[in-house]
């Protein structure tokens, strides 16, 4: 009962810690480590400085606040008053921005969780983009009314002419809300394979991995933009989902009947358990719970490598061992992989029959 319990704990820190990060590794660091665990806030000298000048900024229109309150014959009435409404404007701007600049970098910037982190900061400088233009239209149109109607006219011929950045902002919110993907993920969206690396107010950049150029899993070197509306109509893979960033890979062989099939299949399983196993073990376990936790009746998912047989259509043997593994490892996982297998099925040239170069 008591390892039942621990085990459970153990999953529970799992999936907490997946729902910080969709990289596997740190998603292991992070459910290895104690709750006590904080992140380590770290000040930019980029930060300091930005603070400083808006800072700086606000002061400076202080001061010529109390200049023209204190010399009101420098300019005449109309002039004075204008003058006054735009510099109190901009002071509240600029005091604006020193204060969401200290929430963004002291307060957000200690947030732990690193998509959540990301998510809030959007969300936080649109909040303060809004506020600026409420400010700024203050200033500016000091008959409200007037300027209502001034902007409801442009809000409806903007609205027919923008129809896809409105929808493409709507998305956003729904991406937001309901992560079909985030920030890290590898995904396949349409034709577009990648890992996302931004998710801005109207698209999202991936960094292709594969390619038209490559057959691997290897970076291209190219980045795709595609616009967030694309959710909408348009089916997400996400390989790197929190609760379980991970896939079932395949290596296959093909045999001849006569091989030794019993040491094949161990020798193929030895060599994925010695590289995979403990970390696929643990991975299942996770996979199981969340399984059960859904009304999908639980699949025969077995927690060790498992090598099937079956025959191919040129009348050779197919050895197949399934594993599981991250997804952005895959390539180098089963390259090295396939290098142990073949040294040791090569060193038993008897027992284990590749086909023949003029045979192929």
């Amino acid at each position: 009962m008591e390892r039942g319990d621990k085990e459970q704990e153990n999953l529970s820190r799992l999936e907490q810690a997946a729902q910080q990060t969709a990289d596997p590794k740190t998603m292991q660091q992070k459910a290895t480590k104690g709750p006590e665990e904080k992140l380590r806030f770290s000040l930019r000298k980029k930060d300091v400085w930005w603070t400083v000048g808006l800072a700086a900024a606000a002061l400076l229109l202080f001061g010529i606040q109390v200049l023209i309150n204190w010399r009101l014959d420098w300019l005449d009435v109309p002039l004075r008053l204008r003058v006054m409404n735009y510099v109190k404007g901009g002071l509240l701007i600029f005091i604006m921005l020193t204060v969401a600049n200290v929430i963004e970098v002291f307060l957000i910037g200690r947030i732990p969780n690193r998509v959540s982190r990301f998510n809030l900061k959007r969300i936080f400088r649109l909040v303060v983009v809004v506020a600026i233009v409420f400010v700024a239209i203050s200033v500016l149109f000091v008959n409200w009314y007037a300027a209502f109607v001034s902007l409801g006219l442009i809000s409806l011929i903007l609205g027919f002419a923008l129809q896809m950045p409105i929808s493409s902002f709507i998305a956003w919110i729904y991406i937001l809300a309901r992560a079909p993907y985030r920030v890290g993920d590898r995904i396949r969206i349409g034709d577009a394979h990648g890992d996302v690396i931004d998710v801005s107010y109207l698209d999202t950049t991936l960094w292709e991995f594969g390619g038209e150029y490559l057959w691997t899993d290897h970076p291209s070197g190219r980045i795709i933009k595609f616009p967030n509306s694309t959710v909408f109509d348009t089916p997400v893979f996400n390989y790197s989902w929190p609760l379980f960033p991970y896939v079932w890979n395949e290596i296959k062989f093909q045999l001849a009947y006569e091989s030794d099939l019993e040491f094949v299949a161990r020798t193929m399983r030895e060599v994925v358990e010695e590289q995979v196993g403990d970390i696929m073990n643990q991975k299942v376990k996770i996979y199981k719970h969340i399984l059960s936790n859904t009304p999908v009746d639980e699949l025969e998912v077995k927690e060790h490598p498992v090598v099937h047989f079956r025959v191919s259509e040129n009348t050779w043997l197919e050895a197949i061992v399934r594993y599981l593994v991250p997804p952005k490892e895959a390539g180098r996982t089963k390259t090295r992989l396939i290098k142990e297998m073949l040294a040791r099925m090569n060193a038993e040239p008897d027992r284990v029959l590749f086909p023949k170069s003029n045979l192929r």
